[in-house]
């Protein structure tokens, strides 16, 4: 039976969330598809709230409100009650107003769904917690998480007999795609690397910038350009300084999907270093552009999406060799390079939000 209304919850409706929601509105062109935020500005991107036909969108706070616990928690209890005869499908579980929510919901016969991509290599876990987090997840009736190690760490945390769909982790390929349309194509020898993600110690963008010298210690010649803001901005641009590479490398700051768009179009390879990452959105994003990736075996998205010699290649996150071998690999083989562009674009379709849609649809239709 098709659900009259599904109401989506993130912190957040960014561009991807954006793209999720059209796709679900898409897949159930009969039902009203709401997306719920609790805050118009996320705490840690700088990205533009989206509002688009095909799906309502409802905001409990502006950013600069900072509404405490309690505030939120009776914000979303509300919505929750107004909203009850719905089928919702929550972000964030571990919070205690989302935990709150999901209870009332449950507690009013609502069908209500957990989402997310933490992995249970992430971090140290303890077994402790990992029971309360079994605890929190009671209330759910399935889950949406990213194959393969998201959807195993839901099944890890009791959802055994419950379903868990999927994939999670994806966006518009159309939309990036039409960003990037214009954008003028270099040459081969001209096209750069490029780095988008947040300059946090997690990112391990220290250890790519010791990859990037041995590369070019090595003699290669192209640049390498970073996408993102962060706390770590003046200690890496330091590092570029005292390996000799600063003239080389641009950074960027904080840019917006559209420009990301371009950036990768224009690009050699995206690198993803990471020491943690639940899965790394921006393999879909290069892959949509088709566009290799070279990304650590922490990335969740690596088993899903990368494909060693098809369509990109993994490397230990604490092996800067490893990082600058295939650097240097794919920047002097153009045949290899098209070939993994081909894969990358093949590739592309996992990522994409008409996937998302048919997870929501295996669990809101039940057979």
């Amino acid at each position: 039976m098709t659900p009259k209304r599904l109401v989506f919850l993130w912190n957040n409706i960014g561009p991807m969330h954006a793209d999720r929601l059209e796709a679900v509105a898409r897949r159930f062109p009969e039902a009203q598809v709401q997306g719920v935020e609790i805050l118009d500005k996320a705490p840690v991107y700088d990205w533009q709230t989206e509002e688009r036909p095909g799906f309502e969108k409802t905001t409990l706070f502006a950013f600069a409100a900072r509404p405490g616990l309690m505030a939120r928690t009776r914000a979303l209890l509300r919505t929750a009650w107004r909203l009850r005869r719905s089928t919702w499908f929550l972000c964030h579980y571990e919070r205690p107003e989302v935990f709150a929510t999901a209870l009332l919901l449950r507690l009013a016969g609502a069908r209500v769904f957990t989402m997310g991509c933490s992995k249970f290599d992430d971090k140290p876990r303890r077994a402790f917690g990992e029971w309360l987090k079994s605890l929190i997840l009671r209330p759910y009736h399935g889950a949406i998480g990213t194959p393969v190690r998201s959807q195993d760490y839901f099944r890890f945390l009791g959802f055994r007999k419950r379903p868990v769909s999927g994939p999670y982790n994806t966006l518009s390929i159309a939309r990036m795609r039409a960003q990037a349309e214009g954008t003028p194509e270099p040459a081969f020898a001209e096209r750069p690397f490029v780095i988008v993600a947040r300059l946090v110690g997690k990112k391990n963008l220290a250890m790519a910038l010791g990859a990037y010298a041995l590369y070019r210690a090595q003699g290669g010649t192209r640049g390498l350009e970073i996408c993102g803001n962060g706390p770590l901005e003046d200690a890496l641009k330091a590092q570029a300084q005292t390996l000799g590479i600063a003239e080389k490398i641009t950074f960027h700051g904080f840019i917006q999907t559209v420009e990301i768009s371009r950036t990768l179009a224009r690009s050699l390879a995206l690198i993803l270093p990471s020491i943690e990452e639940q899965f790394g959105n921006v393999v879909i994003e290069a892959q949509a552009l088709a566009r290799p990736v070279l990304l650590s075996e922490a990335c969740g998205a690596r088993e899903y999406l990368v494909q060693p010699w098809v369509n990109g290649f993994a490397f230990p996150h604490d092996s800067p060799q490893a990082l600058a071998g295939f650097m240097a690999l794919i920047d002097r083989d153009e045949t290899l390079w098209q070939s993994l562009c081909e894969g990358a674009s093949a590739s592309a379709p996992r990522g994409d939000v008409a996937a998302f849609a048919e997870a929501v649809a295996t669990l809101a239709e039940p057979a």
